[in-house]
């Protein structure tokens, strides 16, 4: 998939470029985060208004997905309640709208890794989160196999002690959608969420080898996990872009690889094994 923005002049042929390539062109279509009055600094997401239109355009322009991201909080009582029902019923709206425009809309509502919370307690908020989500997307009669879930991986907080495993990783991600997600969602485009390069793909990899029953495609939709040591290898400068490329198919074919449960590791030295996470993040 590739990116577009129709408020800005494509460059003439791009999207017919994209689409001799293999790739779809997409947009993310949402106005960023605002702070959800009444909470404590709990975010909700801006750009209902007007989408319709939006999509219309972006469509016109030759976008055929689109993408609208909501962030919940864990700590000090966070999540609250209302929180997760607005994100909840602003992503249903959003991809409702995105299909009566002929977009397929991604859905993605994101827990962050902000914090000390244990697994466990990421697993209880990510199974609350996603039930309200998809009870959210029946009530606005979403299609939901014209529709894709990019979740976040159900992992510690950053500052937590005790780290997980792959393998635990894995188990609590699985179980958290058997539990909460419908089985006509044809795919499930996991979000990296400032895990390193490696960890990120060693737990895509365990979460595809885990025994159980998964009856979605899960792969990955990263942007930092996979772009970082791309960016580092480049420096900006056209004597490296060779080098950026080469780095860029590395980590497309070990994320496939992972995606199939047939990823089997890399050297640690490399800065894949750097940890790319940021508090808040915000884009």
């Amino acid at each position: 998939s590739s990116g577009i923005n129709a408020e800005w002049p494509l460059r003439p042929g791009f999207v017919e470029l994209l689409k001799s390539r293999g790739i779809i062109p997409g947009i993310k279509v949402d106005k960023g985060l605002a702070i959800l009055p009444g909470t404590n600094e709990e975010p909700t997401t801006q750009g209902l208004d007007g989408l319709g239109e939006r999509c219309k355009k972006y469509y016109d322009a030759g976008a055929r997905f689109a993408k609208w991201r909501s962030v919940i909080k864990i700590g000090d009582g966070r999540p609250s309640e209302l929180a997760i029902q607005s994100n909840a019923v602003g992503l249903a709206r959003y991809a409702t709208i995105c299909q009566e425009n002929g977009l397929v809309p991604i859905v993605e509502p994101e827990v962050l890794c902000d914090g000390e919370h244990s697994l466990e307690t990421c697993q209880i908020v990510s199974e609350k989160v996603l039930a309200a989500v998809y009870k959210a997307c029946s009530d606005h009669h979403l299609y939901l196999e014209g529709s894709l879930l990019k979740p976040n991986m159900v992992t510690p907080g950053n500052s937590c002690p005790k780290l997980a495993t792959p393998e635990q990783v894995a188990e609590a991600t699985v179980v958290t959608l058997q539990r909460t997600v419908p089985v006509s969602v044809v795919g499930v485009t996991f979000l990296s969420g400032g895990q390193s390069e490696q960890k990120a793909t060693a737990n895509l990899n365990a979460i595809n080898a885990y025994q159980g029953t998964k009856p979605w495609a899960l792969t990955f939709s990263y942007g930092r996990a996979l772009q970082a040591s791309v960016l580092k290898a480049w420096e900006g400068k056209n004597e490296n872009v060779k080098a950026a490329q080469d780095t860029l198919l590395f980590r497309s074919r070990a994320n496939s690889l992972a995606a199939l449960g047939k990823y089997t590791g890399e050297e640690n030295a490399s800065s894949a094994s750097e940890s790319l996470f940021v508090a808040n993040h915000v884009y």
